[in-house]
């Protein structure tokens, strides 16, 4: 039976010379991004968290890893996170989930689930002020006609 290979990004902290790229895809294939600050690789395992755990042993000594993640959402469509915290942040992360009578991986997998809905809801009144502010100077028509155009002039780039 063969292993499933997952699809993982790297983000590193700092951009890798060519050398030190070149150095590491000896160990495993690697792709770059344009200023290779980001790398993908395909990891054997029978499962993602797996995959994530191999990678980082595996090149964690050549690399200046900030963050491994799945490329892709799994089936409930979350990310996993693979995050190596110094010594003394993990020890206050452990102490905090204790207190919270939660594992480090649910207390910190709850506060980032926290911090992006408090974005998404400071990004949606942000852009409701907005939307208020235009419309005090042109009627809804206007405006949603205004919007179509943009959107239909965004560059490639900028379309989800």
């Amino acid at each position: 039976m063969t292993m499933p290979h997952h699809a993982l990004e790297i983000t590193l902290t700092r951009p890798l010379s060519q050398a030190a790229l070149h150095r590491a895809a000896r160990l495993l294939p690697l792709a770059a991004n344009h200023d290779a600050t980001r790398l993908m690789a395909l990891m054997p395992a029978k499962t993602p968290r797996r995959a994530a755990h191999r990678l980082r042993h595996r090149l964690a000594a050549r690399l200046p890893i900030d963050v491994i993640t799945t490329h892709y959402p799994d089936t409930d469509h979350t990310v996993l996170l693979n995050v190596a915290f110094p010594p003394a942040t993990h020890a206050a992360l452990e102490a905090q989930a204790h207190h919270a009578a939660q594992t480090p991986e649910r207390f910190l997998e709850l506060a980032v689930r926290r911090a992006l809905a408090e974005h998404a809801d400071q990004e949606t009144d942000r852009l409701d002020r907005a939307v208020r502010q235009l419309l005090a100077h042109t009627t809804p028509a206007y405006l949603l006609s205004a919007v179509g155009q943009a959107l239909t002039r965004l560059p490639e780039s900028l379309t989800p």
